[in-house]
């Protein structure tokens, strides 16, 4: 059995969380909604909150996924861009990371 990588169970960890909220975000915006004109404005701004929550919780689940693959094909800590390394401590602070500090522009 190979060793996990340090950083694959903290993904899998955030992947896990971020199901979670999703699915809680998913279930608030299936709420039914208020009578009340007033409450169903601030319902409606609430849902647009919720929304921009869950897409850019689908986006870090998407780099997530990505990041899984790349360890298990032996990848990971490559850069999808230039080949190049992609330094230990830029993968501690994001650990789902494709690109290189100088390919990330």
């Amino acid at each position: 059995m190979n060793a996990m990588n340090p950083n694959e169970a903290r993904l899998l960890a955030r992947k896990r969380e971020l199901t979670q909220r999703l699915g809680k975000i998913e279930t608030d915006l299936e709420t039914t909604r208020h009578p009340d004109s007033e409450e169903r404005a601030t319902e409606r701004e609430n849902d647009e909150v919720l929304e921009g929550l869950g897409l850019q919780g689908q986006i870090e689940l998407t780099a997530i996924d990505a990041a899984l693959k790349r360890i298990a094909d032996g990848t990971y800590g490559t850069c999808v861009r230039c080949g190049g390394e992609i330094g230990r401590e830029r993968l501690e602070a994001v650990p789902h990371a494709a690109l290189c500090r100088n390919c990330m522009g």
